[in-house]
């Protein structure tokens, strides 16, 4: 793994908090350029970047996250922010969203859902934070389909955007994996969206429509 922060509290304490939970951190830097240069000497399995960083501190940590998933696509690629930036999000979205994340920097300090983001990424996965997919899903272009779910296909739709599977789902909606199934084929018809098929490609799907 190889981490980019440019804060160096914070950097340090995601090493000792990565490296406490098993992992192996086999570069940390401050900057998108060195960044670019640990991931082409290591070759690592997965990259936690900050969006911003310097020189100008705007988007070059994305910068340099996109430029990772277009020249190694195998490496996952876990995004950290300080707010929703809603553009941020939608430009990671609108690529191939396996071994893809975005999480919101105060859900670091929630361990287990930062350790749970970046195993599904490792995995291939995708997971975004549930405050960006809310926004996503508040201010879609396509409100008049969104507006044919049901409160429990919203809630579905979420955590499916989110990069949960159909089993987490269901455990943490507290239904069977089975109606899961039911309100995922509701939602892809009520949006009509048609021929995805698999996991990954179905959650690139839903939120490159809801983030149009």
């Amino acid at each position: 793994m190889i981490l980019a922060e440019d804060s160096t509290l914070l950097r340090e304490g995601l090493i000792r908090l990565l490296v406490e939970e098993g992992h192996e951190v086999l570069a940390a830097v401050g900057d998108a350029e060195k960044l670019i240069e640990a991931v082409s000497e290591q070759r690592p399995d997965v990259v936690v970047a900050d969006v911003r960083m310097p020189p100008t501190h705007t988007d070059e940590g994305l910068r340099a996250a996109l430029e990772i998933r277009e020249r190694w696509p195998g490496i996952g690629v876990l995004v950290l922010s300080q707010y929703v930036e809603r553009r941020f999000a939608t430009e990671l979205l609108t690529g191939e969203s396996e071994g893809v994340g975005y999480l919101l920097k105060d859900r670091v300090v929630q361990v287990d859902e930062f350790l749970d983001a970046l195993e599904r990424v490792g995995q291939g996965r995708a997971a975004f934070d549930p405050d960006v997919v809310r926004q996503l899903l508040g201010r879609s272009a396509h409100t008049d389909l969104l507006s044919r779910l049901t409160s429990r296909e919203r809630g579905v739709l979420a955590e499916m955007a989110q990069g949960h599977t159909n089993a987490a789902i269901a455990k943490r909606l507290h239904v069977s994996q089975s109606a899961v199934e039911k309100h995922i084929n509701a939602i892809f018809d009520k949006l009509e969206l048609t021929g995805t098929a698999g996991y990954s490609r179905r959650v690139l799907a839903v939120l490159r429509y809801l983030g149009t």
